[in-house]
């Protein structure tokens, strides 16, 4: 069903003119949603193993891709976010809208696996905050991890989006934790110094290939369809009826500078945040779990290995923090590929329809969330499905990017919002990169490395 948009006349006054007379610190909190959101769900237990990772093998050899990945994150997912406000639709419904049939064919076919890839990347994710409860002594980590992706399949289904933005927003603060036990593991800034710009670089296969890892858990595909189809549920909020999103050229000029503004800040804000968290697990497992030459594959064994060496507290707080994050990351993942695929297929989508109306989206969804509490349920290994989808991720990451770009700077498409020059420099560089990390990546597992 396409539904025709109204126009907004001029001077009407839309929901950031009411906020602006608010209180500033709540005005702030009111910008911050997508964003935040997307760069606190890229932080899931999955990536939280993989920074682990680089800060127990080397210790702080890998902290100068924390500001490399800044600006391509904040790159790509601010061309996301201005693609939706300035159309008014998801990227799915906008990679429909730009290439013919053939092409269209192509991209399901990727859309398919990255929603596999998702599934693999949800199981692990299941299977992690089991564990972190398990390592709270709450109970069974199986069991836990069924009662995780059950309770989030009801709460998303059953559950208004506003609710679900709102909680979405909260459960961010968890990953905070992570910032606690950056200050209680007794942290060299001078290595940490030195490993920032890049001082302690190797050239060995093993080390490229967890860069690789550590690119490819920051630019994830997903995070692309996330951020455009929950700017479009806010957006639809601005409508009475909840049907339409309005576009930035349904308002006036004052206030599409001032949507187009307030959303710059909420995705900047974001993908700093979720740097922040990078930065701060590396920081801490370097100082930790590195220094002792501990090694560790999952978010859980991060967790138990840092209590001997830095306290009970920290082993806890680390728990903490991949649990929420987990939390976040399920339904993101299960909801970013469905929106996909429907609105490609020009279907309803949107956590704020109700089943009946969105079956599509909502049997996607639903399917996602069940098949990963099966293999939680089924696998012992997450390392196994974390390789798996890094590898899909990898080989999809690239084309996404393509897509994404020969999109937003289309001036039937964007008009006056496509790609300008550093949009167009920070985009493509992007690109180029994730297409030789994902090319290096499937060698390097395929080789064995």
């Amino acid at each position: 069903m396409v539904v025709q948009q109204e126009k907004a006349t001029p001077g009407q006054e839309m929901p950031d003119d009411r906020g602006s007379r608010s209180n500033p610190i709540v005005r702030f909190l009111g910008i911050l949603g997508p964003g935040l959101v997307t760069g606190a769900a890229d932080d899931d237990p999955s990536g939280v193993a993989t920074y682990a990772q680089a800060g127990a093998t080397y210790s702080t050899g890998m902290l100068w891709t924390v500001p490399f990945t800044l600006p391509l994150m904040m790159g790509v997912q601010e061309i996301c976010d201005r693609m939706a406000l300035a159309t008014g639709d998801s990227l799915g419904a906008l990679i429909r809208r730009k290439f013919n049939r053939n092409f269209r064919i192509a991209i399901g076919i990727l859309l398919i696996a990255l929603i596999a890839a998702n599934c693999l990347n949800l199981s692990a994710d299941l299977m992690a905050i089991g564990q972190g409860m398990q390592l709270l002594h709450a109970g069974p980590a199986p069991v836990w991890s069924v009662f995780a992706g059950v309770g989030i399949g009801v709460a998303v289904i059953a559950g208004s989006f506003q609710t679900i933005g709102k909680i979405f927003k909260w459960l961010c603060l968890a990953l905070l934790v992570y910032v606690a036990v950056l200050f209680v593991s007794h942290v060299n800034w001078a290595e940490v110094r030195l490993g920032l710009v890049g001082g302690q670089f190797r050239f060995s296969p093993a080390y490229l290939g967890l860069v690789v890892g550590v690119l490819g858990t920051s630019i994830s595909p997903y995070m692309f369809f996330w951020q455009s189809a929950q700017r479009i549920e806010e957006l639809r909020g601005e409508d009475l009826k909840g049907e339409v999103a309005p576009a930035l050229r349904d308002r006036t000029n004052v206030q599409a500078k001032r949507r187009l503004r307030n959303s710059r800040v909420d995705v900047f804000i974001g993908m700093a945040f979720s740097v922040l968290i990078m930065f701060a697990i590396m920081a801490a497992t370097a100082a930790t779990l590195g220094a002792h030459h501990k090694t560790v594959t999952s978010a859980a064994q991060a967790a138990k290995a840092l209590e001997p060496v830095a306290g009970t507290y920290a082993g806890a707080l680390f728990a903490i923090g991949f649990i929420g994050s987990g939390i976040l990351a399920v339904p993101v993942l299960a909801a970013s590929g469905a929106a996909g695929m429907a609105a490609l297929l020009n279907k309803n989508w949107g956590l704020e329809r109700s089943p009946r109306k969105a079956p599509l989206f909502y049997c996607l969804l639903g399917l996602g969330i069940i098949l990963g509490v099966i293999l939680s349920m089924v696998s012992s290994n997450p390392i196994q499905l974390l390789v798996l989808s890094a590898i899909v991720n990898g080989i999809a990451a690239g084309p996404f990017l393509i897509v994404i770009m020969l999109i937003s700077r289309d001036r039937q498409i964007m008009g006056s919002y496509r790609n300008r020059r550093l949009a167009t420099v920070v985009g493509w560089t992007a690109t180029a990169i994730m297409c030789v990390a994902g090319a290096y990546g499937v060698w390097f597992t395929i080789s064995g490395g």
